[in-house]
């Protein structure tokens, strides 16, 4: 059945059965965009998870959730996205209802799972910024494995409810079996609130707040109780801001149209472009592999753990060598959750 992109928009079809027509050209091009991701997706990603795992610096209540965070991204990139690629080159599905539920399943849990742990890094930074003297704490290494544990077990509770809806179908706009934005437009509605805009309310104020005390510190106006934030610690917060601005800014184009589907279909549907739909889609998946470059990017010592990987990768000693210098001193202070460094190393000014 060949379809153009209004008529997708009925009812579900079966997706062996659901064909749409293109030029070559824009399927080779989502293609070779979907294959940079999936590949970008995990080696950045693994590199992350092996960076914490060869440096004791990293092995920090902080970065739990970063590598959490990896985890959410890698899970895309080792599924859903690869049927997906399957899906582009074939022009439509032909891997079953089974494959497709479980990838459009995966593809929630890893969305909702990397919302929830952005908003857990966020709440852990918060803490250690604006509430310091509780954080050792609200953030021993105990307690930072039950809040991950917690992040994924409301993540899992979050998505099930899509299999009983049908709300998972196969839409060949996108070549995905993912959320169908009109299956039901109470559940959407209820989905992107509570997985989407109340997260980024409380992360907008979490990083709001940790802002106006980094703007008291410059101002030197900042409570003579409150302890001194170094140049670090405001590098590593603004990293993770970063984080969390690519994130809402590549997820929110999909969420705010499925919103719009939700409350007004009939009148909504026809007036979305096809090409802003699939870009919506497309710039959502690229999200998953952005994590990884922005670390590299903004956190010198992650990039240093990045080079070291690569190295220890070329002569075979990526599982045996710590790399951590001088890994068997203990820190005297309190380590930022996101160093990977001690308080003796010279960071640059802010």
């Amino acid at each position: 059945m060949v379809l153009n992109g209004s008529q997708l928009n009925s009812s579900a079809q079966d997706p062996a059965d659901v064909v749409l027509s293109r030029p070559p050209w824009v399927t080779t091009t989502l293609g070779c965009f979907l294959i940079f991701t999936i590949v970008v997706d995990i080696l950045g990603n693994l590199l992350v998870i092996f960076s914490v795992y060869r440096n004791k610096k990293l092995r920090n209540a902080g970065n739990i959730f970063v590598v959490s965070l990896a985890v959410a991204d890698l899970v895309v990139a080792i599924y859903p996205y690869p049927l997906v690629l399957t899906s582009i080159f074939h022009n439509g599905w032909n891997l079953g209802y089974v494959h497709c539920q479980i990838s459009g399943f995966l593809m929630g849990v890893s969305v909702i799972g990397s919302i929830f742990n952005i908003t857990g890094i966020a709440i852990n930074r918060y803490c250690y910024i604006c509430h310091s003297l509780k954080y050792d704490k609200l953030y021993s290494d105990k307690n930072s494995v039950c809040y991950v544990m917690l992040i994924w077990v409301l993540t899992v509770v979050a998505i099930v409810p899509n299999l009983f809806v049908g709300s998972l179908q196969y839409d060949a706009r996108v070549y995905s079996c993912t959320f169908e934005q009109s299956a039901s437009s109470a559940y959407t509605i209820a989905v992107v609130f509570f997985h989407f805009i109340l997260p980024i309310m409380i992360v907008t104020y979490c990083y709001l707040r940790i802002w106006i005390l980094v703007i008291q510190v410059r101002r030197r106006v900042k409570p003579d109780n409150r302890p001194k934030l170094t140049p670090h610690d405001v590098r590593n917060f603004v990293t993770m801001f970063v984080v969390f601005v690519l994130f809402a800014v590549c997820w929110a184009p999909l969420n705010f149209i499925g919103l719009a589907v939700a409350i007004k279909p009939e009148v909504v549907i026809p007036l979305i472009p096809e090409w802003l739909f699939v870009a919506s889609y497309f710039m959502a998946y690229f999200n998953s592999c952005l994590n990884a470059i922005v670390y590299g990017v903004l956190n010198q010592n992650f990039r240093r753990e990045y080079k070291r990987i690569v190295v220890s990768v070329c002569t075979a000693r990526i599982f045996f060598q710590d790399s951590s210098n001088d890994a068997g001193e203990r820190l005297k202070s309190k380590p930022s959750p996101l160093m990977t460094n001690n308080n003796q190393v010279k960071v640059d000014s802010v």
